[in-house]
């Protein structure tokens, strides 16, 4: 399965709160994956900067996404970090793909 849709947020996160937001998405991570339509799912802190975590979510279609943004699991989620961890800085943007090719560099010699 293609994804169509591409979703890239990134989340500046109170140092002190890294565990916390861990452990607010992680259950919620899991069950994510499993869905129909969910090409991928990912989050991941910065080699850098740990306070920085990048979500990368690949979708089927725009239904199934909506589906998911509504779900209990992804409010429960979304309800937890917003009453438990310090978001400092949020962005995040929704891409349509019109086409897709791999992208994996060779090694020169």
């Amino acid at each position: 399965m293609k994804a169509t849709l591409v979703v890239h947020t990134s989340y500046r996160i109170h140092p002190d709160d890294k565990q916390v937001f861990i452990d607010a998405v992680k259950s919620h991570i899991i069950e994510t994956r499993k869905l129909p339509g969910c090409v991928y799912y990912h989050f991941s802190f910065d080699l850098i900067d740990p306070t920085i975590c990048i979500l990368a979510e690949g979708w089927a279609d725009r239904e199934t996404l909506d589906t998911h943004l509504q779900s209990e699991n992804f409010q429960t989620a979304l309800k937890n970090v917003i009453d438990h961890v310090r978001i400092l800085e949020r962005h995040g943007t929704l891409y349509t793909v019109s086409a897709e090719t791999s992208i994996i560099p060779e090694v020169q010699e």
